[in-house]
């Protein structure tokens, strides 16, 4: 092989590897014109090192996270991407755990530390992340659903939403067509629009717009009012508002406990809304029109 040529396949080479976090399969390597006795060669002197079977560290031997879960997709064939689990992980919405890949069925590979799944994925539940293959946000959840207790995956969930991944509405909607998937089940009864509620942030994310929308100023948020801690207060309209969360209305206590609050507020001379997690999320144009409405009225008690 001459220099320039050996010199061009080194560029390629190292540009995959970081393209890759310095993991490489040895089918890539013959794929891009490698030698076989170039890739034993690469072994012995310590450029090369073995991670899986037909799968190599670049460089050096230690490989980061990225580098270990991308290892495992390699190691696991054409076609294989990173899920369940370690998906989620990836993903950001939940913590590290072990390695699962997903392969098309029909195929058995078997590679020690990693858990294998075989599914006919669809194109919309494949993608990519940090370059990794791995399945996609809401086929994620679904997956890993039948593994978390009730509230990790409603964790889960919100946190998906929180990253802006795949809100709860889209999520659900992306049930229909993974009918018959495990965990599609357990998932749909967790997002059930009676039960489902998000993460105290998450609400505040999606208020913020309605009221920008309805012509309000912006608001102080988390401020103690009157001994309470409240969502949204505007100390020039008098009007406070709170969004019905993970934080109320969960027991017949919590809700007396709002019913005081409310009132508390009403002694002191300010105007406390309340909008539920269901009116924030599915019914924004009537927030949106009841915060205008207030809003005028205050503006102009005359």
């Amino acid at each position: 092989m001459g220099y320039q040529r050996t010199q061009s396949l080194a560029r390629t080479v190292w540009a995959l590897a970081r393209l890759q976090h310095f993991a490489v399969a040895r089918r890539q390597l013959l794929g891009v014109g490698m030698h076989p006795q170039a890739i034993k060669h690469r072994l012995a002197i310590g450029r090369l090192h073995p991670v899986h079977t037909g799968v190599y560290a670049v460089g050096r031997r230690e490989l980061s996270r990225l580098g270990e879960l991308m290892a495992a997709v390699l190691a696991c064939g054409e076609g294989a991407v990173l899920s369940h689990r370690a998906a989620a992980e990836l993903w950001g919405v939940c913590p590290r755990g072990g390695v699962e890949v997903t392969v098309p069925t029909g195929r058995t590979p078997r590679r020690p530390g990693i858990v294998v799944h075989r599914a006919a994925l669809a194109a919309e539940h494949r993608t990519r992340r940090h370059a990794i293959p791995v399945t996609s946000p809401a086929r994620t959840l679904v997956d890993i659903s039948p593994y978390l207790p009730r509230d990790h995956l409603e964790r889960a969930v919100n946190e998906a939403d929180r990253l802006d991944l795949i809100d709860p509405e889209r999520l659900r909607e992306s049930l229909g067509g993974l009918g018959g998937t495990r965990g599609v089940a357990k998932l749909r009864t967790l997002l059930d629009r009676r039960t489902f509620t998000l993460t105290d942030s998450a609400l505040e994310r999606r208020f913020k717009p309605i009221a920008r929308a309805a012509g309000l100023p912006e608001p102080l948020t988390q401020q103690r009012v009157n001994g309470f801690r409240v969502d949204f207060f505007w100390p020039d309209l008098g009007l406070v508002v709170e969004t019905d969360g993970l934080r109320y209305h969960r027991t017949p206590a919590q809700q007396a406990r709002a019913h005081v609050r409310d009132q508390t507020h009403l002694a002191a001379g300010l105007l406390a809304l309340r909008f539920t997690h269901a009116q924030v999320t599915y019914e924004r144009a009537y927030v949106e029109e009841t915060l205008r409405k207030m809003a005028a009225c205050l503006s102009d008690p005359a």
